[in-house]
């Protein structure tokens, strides 16, 4: 198999793996409180991570201090993003939330051009403004304004973002699986820390099993998303990201019997198309340089 192909499944399996995550979550959500439920997934998230770094022989990391003060500014942007982004899960339809998320490759090439000064053409520019339009059209204020629910998925987003600009700027002297373990273990001590502000409740067999479910797919599909990036082309490979769109349509109409309206399905459509242009934009510009 050619190496884009490859990294084409592992993105789409990596895609898949997250939103199967994310409709488990918003599963237990029901019946656990949600700190004791990110807390317990967790824990297993975070030793299989440790493991398998141990096993690259990653876990001794020299790297400078600037890295991990990097590591460390991304851990803790993935403990707020995963506390907005869980509390906007659990009260909005599973594929709404996922749609808000595909704006990502738009806000970060954004914010990319507005912190460090990378080229950002008029094309590309105008593409992230109709894509921010395109988020309007899934969240929808309404004359009382925003819910609350649509404002923690929008500060989700913006600090999902900021995780990523601060990824961008560690060196390769910070190998990927390390940061991944440092924020699991960030978000994992953060919520064990804010569960004790709430009462816990009796965990059930089947609750149980669903969070070491969500603790592996989770961490699978972290690894490969992280396979993805290092096998083919980027700007090949890039785009299938946005199949865990398709994959929350389906999973949330399965499992929960939702399915977004006209214009849900409009502002989506509107987000990937404006996605799709920016990174073969970006592939052009990188061409040319």
């Amino acid at each position: 198999m050619q190496d884009n192909a490859k990294g084409s499944l592992l993105m789409v399996g990596a895609m898949l793996g997250f939103t199967v995550n994310d409709a488990i979550m918003k599963v237990v959500g029901a019946n656990i409180p949600l700190f004791q439920m990110v807390f317990l997934r967790g824990i297993p998230a975070t030793l299989f991570l440790v493991l398998l770094a141990w096993c690259l022989g990653n876990l001794r990391v020299q790297a400078p201090a600037k890295d991990w003060a990097l590591a460390c500014l991304r851990a803790a942007m993935e403990v707020g993003a995963a506390y907005f982004f869980i509390f906007a899960l659990l009260r909005m339809e599973l594929a709404n939330v996922t749609a808000v998320l595909q704006v990502l490759p738009l806000s970060v090439a954004l914010a990319a051009a507005l912190v460090f000064r990378e080229p950002l053409g008029w094309r590309r520019l105008l593409a992230i403004l109709i894509g921010f339009c395109g988020v309007m059209l899934i969240v929808r204020p309404g004359p009382d304004g925003f819910t609350q629910q649509s404002i923690y998925a929008l500060i989700a987003v913006a600090l999902v973002t900021i995780r990523d600009l601060a990824a961008r700027r560690m060196s390769k002297a910070m190998p990927s699986i390390m940061g991944a373990v440092i924020s699991s273990a960030a978000v994992c001590g953060a919520a064990g820390l804010a569960s004790t502000t709430e009462p816990w409740v009796a965990v059930s067999a089947l609750n149980l099993g669903h969070l070491a479910a969500a603790a592996m797919v989770v961490a699978l599909a972290y690894i490969c998303s992280v396979m993805a990036m290092r096998v083919g082309e980027i700007t090949f490979i890039a785009p299938f990201r946005y199949s865990g769109l398709i994959a929350a349509l389906l999973i949330g109409f399965v499992v929960f019997g939702d399915w977004p309206d006209a214009l849900t399905l409009l502002g989506a459509a509107i987000v990937v198309a404006t996605g799709l242009f920016t990174l073969y934009r970006e592939s052009v510009a990188r061409s040319k340089s």
